[in-house]
């Protein structure tokens, strides 16, 4: 199956970041750079690229969406980023804090995008899936928020459970 144009993003921003003491996890610096232009360069070359979060975090080229309440949990931003990527038939799914998001695109590129498939996604070294390095069919995405009814605090887990999901070994330690 031959996938038309470029897929989409969409980078999960939106948390209370309280493990950090309230800090934006997505403003903290890595090698002298924001996590959050991290990721948004490593899908540099997606339309559109949507930060579910604040507005604070966009730029040029770069939309912003806010789940309703805000702080609805990671399933109620993606759900409200999804709304925003009409027309794309894919779109990668990765959280604001991955220093290494060059390394999961590159790895999860390299594996392709099978037709039988609905998400390729990166498990870590410990074989624990990565739903946040991802890339997913959107149309698939959307038939899984149907299904699971109110996004707000749902579980991202189980949201992607009933989908048909490639793993793809984390080999390079990106998403670590």
């Amino acid at each position: 199956m031959t996938v038309a144009g470029p897929p989409a993003a969409i980078i999960l921003a939106g948390g209370r970041a309280s493990r950090l003491g309230g800090a934006d996890k997505a403003q903290i610096e890595i090698g002298g750079m924001p996590l959050i232009d991290s990721v948004c360069a490593a899908v540099a070359g997606s339309a559109p690229i949507v930060i579910a979060g604040p507005d604070a975090l966009g730029g040029p080229g770069i939309r912003t969406v806010r789940e309703q309440p805000p702080f609805g949990g990671p399933v109620a931003g993606l759900a409200a980023a999804l709304q925003l990527v009409a027309g794309a038939e894919r779109v990668w799914l990765l959280a604001c804090d991955l220093p290494r998001a060059a390394g999961i695109v590159r790895q999860v590129e390299r594996a392709g995008f099978p037709e039988e498939v609905d998400a390729v996604i990166l498990q870590d070294a410990d074989g624990r899936d990565q739903p946040l390095a991802g890339l997913y069919r959107v149309s698939a995405l959307r038939r899984a928020l149907a299904a699971l009814g109110e996004p707000t605090n749902a579980s991202l887990r189980r949201l992607v459970a009933p989908l048909t999901i490639m793993r793809v070994r984390d080999a390079e330690g990106a998403s670590s």
